[in-house]
């Protein structure tokens, strides 16, 4: 695992920005009931604004400021306020208007980045899935999660997001855990069709695909599925939500997590025999 867990990282952000709150109270020479009578509330808000047990709003972020004889810092606080605050969105959120939003919400990072670094611990990666895995994963996610069934129309735009990245000359470079092979999440014909597509994905020139196997001494255990874009930003999906990652040391971590799974996995003929030996696994 990452050696900090992704929630941990929203926690570390959130401090930092109250670390400047209170930089800014000390170079202002006053004291926090000072500061807390300036703005008319109690002290005690302003004890959990800056420890970072709170998330201070924008009007927070200008009567502190106000307070401190410091609005000039009002743009960049609020700025760093809604990056830490855009860092981690539950799926609920997410996927409010429907799963087809969710798909289409990162398009524009889609198009543009030229390499792709994808981990899966759970399920295949979605940029070589089949129509009818992908039809078969949303359709639980939307059973499991009670959002809009626009099931189809959110598999369409995967499809179509599919055909965008493959034919802009990006590289993909993906990890794939051997459980994920053996998985349930669909029929069986379903999952013979996928892993017969991954075989054939794998010979493409602008793709390296690696299966980890069970088996393998592992010097990393298995981690949360991650997908690294370029080297300006990580997704990272946990169970509740999912996580934005831009900071230049989280890119790096992530990008050593990447390289280290990189050294267990097995490619080219390899990693075709473990897909085919999950295929036949399924018949048996």
């Amino acid at each position: 695992m990452p050696p900090y867990t992704p929630s941990s990282s929203v926690v570390a952000a959130r401090r930092a920005l109250a670390e400047r709150l209170r930089d800014l109270r000390r170079d202002a020479g006053i004291t926090g009931d000072e500061l807390s009578a300036r703005c008319g509330w109690n002290p005690a808000k302003t004890s959990r604004l800056q420890a970072g047990k709170a998330a201070p709003s924008e009007a927070d972020i200008r009567a502190w400021c106000r307070a401190c004889g410091a609005e000039e810092q009002v743009p960049e606080l609020i700025a760093a306020s809604r990056a830490v605050e855009s860092m981690y969105v539950e799926w609920r959120r997410l996927e409010a208007g429907g799963l087809r939003q969710a798909q289409d919400s990162v398009l524009d990072l889609y198009r543009r980045t030229r390499r792709f670094r994808v981990y899966a611990s759970r399920t295949i990666p979605g940029m070589v899935q089949t129509r009818a895995y992908t039809e078969a994963v949303l359709r639980a996610v939307q059973r499991s999660r009670g959002t809009v069934d626009d099931v189809d129309a959110a598999v369409e735009a995967r499809m179509a997001r599919q055909r965008m990245v493959f034919s802009g000359g990006a590289t993909f470079a993906l990890l794939v855990e051997e459980s994920v092979l053996r998985g349930a999440v669909c029929d069986a014909e379903t999952m013979d069709g996928q892993l017969g597509h991954l075989i054939a994905v794998s010979t493409l020139p602008q793709v390296s695909l690696g299966v980890i196997p069970l088996a393998t001494g592992r010097t990393r255990s298995p981690a949360e599925d991650f997908y690294l874009f370029d080297d300006v930003q990580t997704s990272v999906e946990l169970v509740s939500g999912h996580l934005r990652l831009t900071q230049r040391h989280e890119l790096e971590m992530y990008a050593g997590v990447f390289t280290e799974l990189s050294r267990m996995a097995r490619f080219g003929a390899e990693a075709r025999a473990l897909i085919a030996s999950a295929i036949d696994r399924r018949r048996r």
